[in-house]
């Protein structure tokens, strides 16, 4: 569970104050700190104020679990004094579901029998207890931040193209913070329908049991547990021991071979050369493990390729039905598949001409300076003579309104054209703006 105490509870503290201005002002801290009494109206401002302060601490510094011992003693003590009407607010916010005691999490890793004694349980706690003194509580705000952050990591490392994936629980407790995390984001998917918890043993005779979630990427509900589903999660289970045996080989390697040379340069040759027997038969092991763990991967591999093959052809099998039903002739498929090809030539030919242009940025910096150089020569010229100055101010004054005068008899010239042939139309377009162009070009050389 996390805690707030020490120097995460100083933190808390500070963070308080610089969020709320009048934290320390003893008028504004007694009419908070007192219980609540009256109509409702009478304190909701105050309700809305603590409930503001307890999820927008909990999302900033993502507590997921907060402990009501922890808000009256360590966040909201003001010199021994903490709130009186702490308690109705987290009846409150249980009530709309703010947040959530432990106990009411449904463990999806127990029976069928395991939840209908919790639900019983919960329900005649809900109903009988009033108390939160003891109860450990989950933030559902932080909680659903979290679980969508944990499947938008899936999702990134998901490779195939299927909208579900499978981990063993070891990658799914590795992921979050803590088991006890990761048990409240299994339990909040799973109540979602995203997740289904499966387990597997692998032999009669052996108690080793394989566990493993199977999460939903997409909005869908996630599929059931399929016997695949179950070989997959074997595979990668298989994966990870072989990791595993493959990091603690390599220290072993590293360990004989450091010390096979430091016996070699004291002058043990024997040990060295015990050390280095020992290196050679690690040093099989691992191309036997190594081999054994591309073999696994292949096989992964094999399954996902296998996925998108059905997908591709459920797409063709789809694409089939709604030619028939549509009645769809076959010139037409074929003029929209020429169709769609020529538009994705297109786009590649675009891409290649914005690929092909040439870039600016490898100039050397010798042509650099030399270029820099001219225009001072030619700057410097300038400066000598002013007369020069004011007949190019001039001859460009008086290019600059005879481009604005071309331009507006252009946009004359279209405005006149009448809408009957596209291609003479843009022909006659053509001629104009290259007529234009070229007096353009005439009066200012």
């Amino acid at each position: 569970m996390e805690e707030s105490g020490g120097e995460v509870g100083v933190a808390v503290r500070e963070y308080i104050k610089k969020e709320v201005g009048d934290w320390d002002d003893d008028l504004a801290a007694r009419s908070r700190f007192k219980a609540f009494s009256g109509q409702f109206s009478d304190w909701e401002s105050t309700f809305l104020f603590w409930r503001h302060l307890i999820l927008h601490v909990s999302g900033h510094f993502q507590f997921l679990f907060i402990r009501p011992s922890q808000l009256k003693k360590d966040w909201f003590n003001r010199g021994g004094l903490s709130p009186l009407c702490l308690e109705q607010v987290l009846s409150l916010m249980h009530k709309e579901r703010d947040i959530l005691p432990t106990h009411h999490l449904v463990d999806p890793r127990a029976g069928r029998l395991s939840h209908i004694l919790t639900k019983l349980t919960n329900l005649f706690f809900t109903t009988t207890n009033t108390s939160y003194e003891n109860d450990v509580f989950i933030v559902m705000p932080v909680l659903k931040e979290k679980a969508a952050r944990l499947l938008k990591l899936l999702a990134d490392e998901n490779l195939s193209p299927s909208s579900t994936c499978v981990i063993t629980i070891n990658r799914f407790e590795h992921i979050s913070a803590s088991p006890q995390e990761a048990s409240a984001i299994l339990s909040y998917l799973s109540s979602q329908s995203q997740a289904r918890f499966l387990s597997l043993s692998l032999n009669r005779n052996t108690p080793h049991i394989i566990q493993g979630v199977k999460v939903s990427l997409s909005t869908s509900p996630v599929t059931s547990v399929s016997s695949l589903d179950c070989d997959v999660l074997h595979l990668i289970s298989t994966t990870e021991t072989l990791e595993q045996q493959l990091a603690v080989i390599d220290k072993r390697c590293q360990s004989s071979k450091k010390a096979a040379m430091a016996s070699l340069a004291s002058g043990n040759k024997n040990v060295a050369l015990r050390h280095l027997r020992t290196f050679k038969l690690v040093d099989k092991s691992r191309e036997k493990c190594a081999s054994l763990l591309s073999r696994v991967e292949e096989v992964l591999l094999l399954i996902s390729n296998a996925e998108s093959t059905k997908k591709v052809s459920e797409a063709i099998q789809i694409g089939a039905q709604a030619i028939k039903e549509n009645n769809i002739s076959v010139k037409e498929v074929e003029h929209s598949l020429q169709q769609l090809e020529e538009s994705v030539d297109l786009q590649k030919q675009v891409e290649y001409a914005l690929e092909s242009t040439p870039s600016y940025t490898s100039v050397d910096n010798e042509d650099i300076e030399e270029e820099f150089k001219k225009l001072e020569l030619e700057i410097g010229c300038v400066n000598n003579s002013h007369q020069p100055i004011h007949e190019a101010e001039a001859q460009a004054t008086a290019a600059e309104a005879t481009a604005l005068d071309s331009a507006e008899s252009l946009s004359e010239a279209f405005s006149n054209l009448k809408v009957v042939d596209v291609l003479s139309s843009t022909a006659a377009a053509r001629d104009i703006a290259a007529k234009e162009t070229k007096d353009l070009e005439l009066e200012r050389a």
